[in-house]
């Protein structure tokens, strides 16, 4: 008895309407021709879904499926629509990850040079753990209008290059769509900024505008590569002599999915990207976790020094997710043994990331960035190097706030990835991976792309750089200051409980200079500098 009324089961009743109607529509067609015309459309849709039903009862792969057939389908719309429901009718202004809807938004404003105020005060709770505030100054000055600049070069680089406090960081071509490459080149031409190519290479959409570049080569070496994938010296000076590189940046890790190198899923490898990265077409482009050029501290340094010297005495540095702090420690070593340092060290935090990556890496791997920012800014100085190295930060940076945070502890310059995706128009769909972005941002696919209007989309990303540093000199002024560089941790406090405070000056204690060398008792550095050699990255001991 209970078989003979399942069809009429809350399971099972979609189906079972579904199929008496569209039996009583065929009678009907069937005994009274006449009505062929009006009972079609239903008949189509009825006999369709009746039809959707039988294949939902026989497929094997999916059991909601086989259970509620036809209106399981639901679940599976809402499924698909989730984020845009929760980021649209649910999220408050502080709301969604990884960015808020707050950030967004005034990464959008600024873009767009509208209204970037908030009425009414903070929506912070400034009394939970956590909350972070920069300290005002009784004698504020009144703001610079300079556009801050650094110079970033070491005594052996002989082409140092003045360099914004905010650039582009790291997002290849294949991981950026052509018209966003163009638009993000551009507005750093207009807006005298630079752009990392990321190490996707240098594309013609990112020589087509001009802009200032910051050529990035991974453990691919996509643009300066042999056949087999090795590192090819003659092709990296006769690319890296162009003038639009500024800088040449090696990338050990990055902070999306540090020790497991790059990918660019096989439906973003189109015909274009293959022949500029020099690989398959329709298959997965996985960078491999470690480099071939080198396997040890030394021949590290001293494939940075053969990166200066084949690029002409420009700038050669390399990029990093911080992991074991003996690793560092060690390229440090390697640095006062070879005698060899490089230009900048730009450090990614865990936080990081614009292409794809497992969940376990994304979420649990790697140094977060003002911990690795700081423990770079101090083992620098604790080698007595830290004069001749800057420093740039990389990970979740999109506000003047966040670019004061990050100086305060070490940084010399901040690079920022989805700030500027955002000011092209972003929407944080989180659909970067699969070629489907609704913006055009990341697709190859060219109709997705067009949509993507460049000229318009250059002046907001010009707007976006001009308007947070606009930002950060009224900061600046607020505080006393006149020039990042003159931000200290000591500037900034993190309330750690409800009731208790620490500055940063406490919560990132400095070394003095030269520590290292005469022998710290500081615990975040003493057993790990011990661990360290500069003749390979294997702990001693």
């Amino acid at each position: 008895m209970e078989t003979l009324l399942l069809p009429f089961s809350p399971r099972f009743i979609v189906l079972t309407i579904c199929s008496v109607v569209t039996a009583l529509l065929l009678v009907l067609g069937i005994f009274d021709r006449k009505l062929i015309d009006v009972i079609l459309v239903p008949l189509l849709i009825f006999g369709s879904l009746t039809l959707l039903g039988v294949r939902d009862l026989m497929q094997k792969h999916h059991a909601v499926l086989r259970n509620y057939p036809i209106s399981a389908h639901l679940r599976f719309l809402l499924e698909e629509i989730r984020p845009e429901m929760r980021q649209y009718f649910f999220e408050s202004e502080k709301d969604g990850m990884p960015f808020s809807r707050d950030t967004r938004a005034v990464v959008y404003q600024r873009a767009k040079m509208v209204l970037d105020k908030r009425p009414f005060g903070t929506q912070e709770d400034v009394y939970r753990e956590g909350y972070e505030w920069m300290h005002h100054s009784v004698a504020p000055k009144p703001y610079s209008k300079e556009k801050f600049r650094i110079s970033i070069g070491g005594p052996d680089c002989t082409r140092p290059y003045s360099a914004s406090v905010f650039n582009i960081s790291a997002m290849s071509f294949g991981a950026l769509s052509p018209n966003a490459v163009r638009a993000l080149n551009a507005g750093a031409r207009k807006g005298g900024f630079a752009h990392d190519t990321g190490e996707g290479g240098v594309s013609p959409y990112h020589r087509e505008k001009g802009g200032d570049i910051i050529w990035e080569i991974g453990s691919g070496y996509f643009g300066c590569r042999n056949r087999d994938g090795t590192f090819n010296p003659d092709e990296f000076a006769r690319v890296a002599a162009d003038d639009q590189i500024k800088m040449v940046e090696l990338k050990i890790s990055q902070g999306a999915k540090p020790g497991h190198g790059g990918v660019l899923p096989a439906a973003k490898v189109s015909e274009e990207i293959a022949k500029i990265r020099g690989v398959p077409l329709g298959e997965d482009c996985i960078s491999p976790a470690s480099h071939k050029a080198f396997s040890t501290p030394l021949e590290m340094m001293a494939f940075v020094g053969e990166m200066r010297r084949l690029s002409g005495g420009k700038p050669a540095g390399f990029k990093l997710c911080i992991g074991h702090a003996w690793e560092f420690l060690a390229i440090c070593k390697a640095m006062l043994e070879s005698g060899i340092y490089p230009d900048f060290i730009v450090i990614d935090g865990n936080e990081g990331g614009t292409g794809a990556a497992p969940l376990e890496f994304m979420d649990h791997l790697g140094m977060p960035m003002r911990e690795g920012v700081n423990f770079a800014h101090n083992a620098l100085v604790g080698i007595n190097a830290r004069s001749r190295i800057k420093i740039g930060a990389s990970g979740k940076i999109a506000t003047a706030f966040d670019m004061a945070r990050a100086m305060s502890i070490g940084a010399d310059w901040c690079n920022s990835a989805r700030g500027f995706m955002f000011a092209l128009g972003c929407i944080q769909s989180l659909s970067c991976h699969t070629d489907h972005c609704p913006t055009g941002v990341t697709s190859q696919d060219p109709i997705r792309n067009r949509a993507l209007y460049v000229p318009d989309k250059i002046d907001r990303v010009c707007s976006y750089h001009h308007a947070t540093l606009h930002a950060l000199a009224e900061l600046l002024a607020a505080a006393g200051l006149e020039h990042p560089q003159e931000l200290r941790p000591i500037h900034f406090t993190q309330r750690t409980s409800t009731t208790e405070v620490r500055t940063f000056a406490e919560l990132y204690p400095p070394l003095r200079p030269g520590e290292l060398l005469e022998g710290t008792q500081d615990r975040r550095f003493r057993d790990a500098w011990a661990m360290a050699r500069a003749d390979s990255f294997q702990p001693a001991g």
